[in-house]
């Protein structure tokens, strides 16, 4: 590509920079873990918008073993001549003022995902030191700042032959909850901009504990279908791609079918995954339905059927991703998590629609599975709307619409009760009389639980084991689960200690992440920590959870007149001692069940319950040391 004219004048200036530090959660939307890496991401995006202007390649971030983190890119590197408007430096007007930024301006950069030009000067503010250097014009150019302001005149350092921008920063501890960065949810973001930028190579790099990714995509978005199947069977083996141009709008889609019933799409607009959809993903949705029921009538496939598939339907089993790149994205507020372009919804399904029903068309044979599977979907939300039917006349029938094991408590307030979901009527039992009845429910669970990575909606719907769990939530479930009508603020998986309830406690969480997922995502679901062992000496006692525990009490106290006892199951626990374990929120241990990484979580569910044995077998051989999974 023809070297552009990129200088100090392209930077466009709309004014400010002390606000940040008053109010930063306007800003990066909050001080917490998530917007301190909000800070990575705004200088990443500075590097990719390089990138999509066909600029750089390659881009690495260091956490350093001081805390402090930084970002290199080998792109044209930051405007350093002077800026007449500013009556300073490019480099010191970018990094200084806010809503400064070549992204005002359409000769510079055509599409960017950091559309406010608050980016880098933001992170410039919130911490405590930064330095850029820039790799221009064959020379090394320097300036650090301490909260955003300069320190010293941007300055000539010395000479080099590539280009490019180096930021390192040290985030202000005073204005973070915490300035620890962590590789993983880094990795997270860094790998997801390695697949929708084909060819840009993302380096990751963790001093601290020597750990390091090579985030690398020749196949873009079908590499990140692919990797999003990875564990599943898939119907085809490659997926669907179609990519096309019009009216100043670059989209591309990937689409691979695989033999479960969850539907996974992602949606991106300039690099920004819209979590909330758009017009993008509508237009998406349309064309799918279209297409599938147009293939069914063509091929009269429902000659004998008594329903016909849906758009629901038609997904079950997709797996999609898809990224547009426009010129002036709208987005639905500041979170940018909505698109709202409407010219987008119309080219994105005409389009699609057009291509996939030449793919069809060339290969009949996957057209007839993805149509037999739609199908089949139909049949299963028929049956499943007669369960939620036949649920509810039940629920009616039976106690005031609640299950008959369930002991709730007397409190109706949500937002300060809580359920145990207790695993055999034994400790059920126990709990019900340990338990303190004014804000705890205690729901028992008997007989083996539904696999519901390997199940349909109907059946898990038509399930003894799992209708009591719907019902005494009462919110609903897939679709049409609303967590505002949750009836308790905590849910608490209560199992035993050992590998049956740690096999119980995984079906539990695959049914909520499948079918109540909002339950995960919004931090309602826990899990209780049961003690392994009682140890009594004389008049004292230790509830123990670990076997290296054990050892380091008995170390402590001694071995005369010492009595171990190991708990086989909650079973074997008075009321007493389950409420003082496991049930008193004063002394109680719990695992909050939180998901950093949903694509990983979805990965992790599709090995431990899925069909494939072997990556089970393998992830079992590397993680048997660990006593827990941190999904």
């Amino acid at each position: 590509m023809a070297e552009q004219n990129y200088s100090a004048s392209n930077i466009k200036v709309l004014k400010g920079l002390e606000a940040v530090r008053k109010r930063p959660a306007m800003y990066i939307g909050g001080t917490s873990e998530r917007g301190l890496h909000h800070l990575v991401y705004e200088v990443v995006d500075n590097s990719i918008d390089e990138a999509l202007a066909g600029y750089c390649n390659k881009i690495k971030v260091i956490i350093h073993k001081d805390g402090s983190i930084s970002t290199e890119d080998n792109g044209r590197g930051i405007p350093v001549d002077f800026h007449e408007g500013e009556k300073m430096s490019g480099l010191e007007v970018a990094m200084t003022t806010l809503h400064a930024g070549g992204k005002f301006d359409n000769d510079s950069y055509k599409v960017s995902g950091g559309l406010h030009g608050v980016g880098v000067s933001c992170v410039n503010a919130l911490s405590d030191f930064m330095e850029v250097q820039v790799y221009r014009d064959g020379k090394i150019w320097n300036q650090t700042y301490s909260k955003g302001i300069p320190l010293k005149q941007v300055e000539e350092i010395g000479e080099t032959t590539k280009t490019g921008t180096k930021t390192i920063f040290t985030p202000d501890n005073t204005i973070f909850e915490t300035v620890e960065f962590s590789f993983d949810y880094l990795a997270v973001r860094l790998r997801e901009l390695a697949f929708l930028n084909k060819g840009v190579r993302i380096i990751l790099i963790d001093e601290i504990n020597d750990r390091e990714h090579d985030f690398h995509y020749e196949g873009g978005i079908s590499s990140f279908v692919k990797f999003l199947n990875e564990n599943k069977k898939v119907v085809q083996q490659e997926p669907i791609h179609i990519s096309g141009e019009k009216d100043k709008v670059d989209f591309e889609v990937a689409i691979q079918y695989n033999e479960g019933y969850q539907e996974n799409i992602l949606s991106f607009a300039n690099n920004i995954n819209t979590i909330e959809g758009g017009t993008h993903l509508s237009g998406f949705k349309s064309a799918c339905t279209r297409a599938v029921n147009t293939y069914i009538k063509n091929e009269n496939l429902l000659k004998n059927e008594k329903v016909s598939p849906q758009g629901s339907d038609i997904r079950e089993g997709i797996c999609a991703v898809i990224s547009v790149k426009i010129m002036d994205p709208q987005f639905e507020g500041q979170t940018k998590t909505k698109l709202q372009n409407s010219d987008v919804e119309g080219i994105v399904n005409s389009y699609v629609y057009e291509k996939l029903m030449e793919f069809f068309e060339e290969h009949p044979q996957i057209a007839k599975q993805i149509a037999l599977k739609a199908i089949l979907g139909a049949r299963s939300r028929d049956a499943a709307r007669r369960a939620r039917e036949l649920t509810r006349r039940k629920s009616v029938l039976e106690s005031g619409s609640l299950p008959g094991k369930l002991a709730d408590c007397s409190i109706q307030d949500p937002s300060i009760t809580e359920i145990f979901l207790v695993e055999g009527d034994s400790a059920g039992g126990s709990a019900k009389m340990g338990r303190d009845r004014t804000f705890q429910a205690i729901l028992p669970l008997w007989g083996k639980m539904l696999n519901t990575e390997k199940a349909r909606i109907d059946k898990v719907l038509n399930n003894d084991k799992i209708q009591p769990i719907i019902l005494a939530l009462g919110a609903g479930i897939g679709s049409e689960f609303d967590v505002t009508k949750l009836r308790y603020n905590k849910i608490i998986i209560m199992a035993d200690a050992d590998v049956d309830g740690k096999h119980i406690s995984t079906l539990l969480l695959t049914f909520f992440f499948r079918y109540m997922r909002p339950l995960v995502e919004q931090g309602h679901v826990y899990v209780a920590c049961p003690p392994l062992f009682l140890i009594k000496k004389g008049k004292s006692k230790h509830y123990v959870y670990s076997d290296d525990e054990r050892k380091t009490i008995l170390k402590e106290i001694g071995d005369k007149g010492v009595h171990v006892q190991r708990y086989k199951g909650l079973g074997e626990m008075n009321p007493e001692q389950l409420w003082e374990t496991t049930i008193d929120p004063e002394k109680r241990l719990l695992i909050k069940v939180k998901i950093d990484d949903a694509i990983e979580a979805d990965r992790m569910f599709t090995i431990l319950m899925g069909d494939d044995v072997a990556p089970r077998r393998e992830f079992i051989e590397q993680n048997a040391q660990y006593v827990q999974v941190d999904v």
